[in-house]
């Protein structure tokens, strides 16, 4: 079982949620840095007891996909770092509402993005999403909380605000192997270890030495590190 913190800051309330997915854990991680959105109200946190886990997407959508977000989070400049291809497969693991999964199938429109996410909600959610864009290259997988399921294997693989929030990292890492095609790559974006950053607690941040280390264990290669791209988070390529 893993654990999520919110931040103290501009509004949120400090306290612990268990959560299952790795994926829609990235609501805490969003929540905290993302001041301009405000936090959900005691008892509204997925996870929260009480509470169903992320059965009303829409609610979170609003927070998740607030346009401030695109201020720190610049998904252009995470995608760019990606270098798609028209035709490429893509694999959003921890799409949670789709915030990436719709840009990048724009990116790929003769290739597939497969948004994987271990909430079902969510995954129906961000393929609605997607064909109400007329974005017709998306499909979900919902995934358990060490394995991503991926049908087939993909040329790229994005986690963003999600990998540490991963148990068993680097044997989670490992088996994704096997869903990577030949010359593909693995994209990790996730908080810089510095307390001038928002974001989550700093006991829940892993520094991108530490993510190295993990991923060299899990059999990765580092091919690109960024810690200059993003105002507030490091960008991670392996091979």
């Amino acid at each position: 079982m893993m654990r999520v913190q919110v931040a103290p800051q501009e509004g949120l309330t400090d306290m612990a949620h268990p959560h299952r997915a790795h994926g829609t854990l990235l609501a805490a991680a969003l929540l905290a840095g993302t001041s301009a959105c405000g936090g959900p109200a005691e008892g509204t946190h997925p996870g929260h007891p009480g509470h169903p886990e992320f059965k009303s997407p829409e609610e979170w959508a609003q927070r998740f996909d607030d346009p401030a977000r695109d201020d720190w989070q610049k998904p252009e400049s995470v995608i760019r770092h990606l270098v798609l291809s028209s035709d490429s497969k893509v694999a959003d693991i921890g799409a949670g509402t789709g915030y990436f999964t719709v840009r990048l199938a724009s990116q790929v429109p003769v290739g597939r993005v497969y948004a994987v996410d271990v909430e079902a909600s969510m995954v129906d959610y961000t393929v609605k999403r997607a064909t109400a864009l007329g974005l017709t290259n998306v499909e979900g997988v919902v995934a358990a909380p060490d394995d991503a399921k991926l049908p087939v294997p993909v040329d790229v693989m994005l986690i963003v605000d999600t990998y540490h929030h991963i148990d068993g990292r680097v044997e989670y890492m490992r088996r994704l192997h096997t869903k990577l095609a030949p010359g593909g790559r693995l994209a990790i974006v996730d908080y810089k270890v510095d307390p001038e950053v928002n974001g989550p607690p700093m006991e829940m941040r892993l520094s991108a030495d530490t993510v190295i280390g993990e991923m060299t264990d899990a059999g990765w290669k580092l091919s690109t590190r960024s810690e200059g791209a993003l105002p507030r988070q490091y960008i991670l390529l392996f091979q």
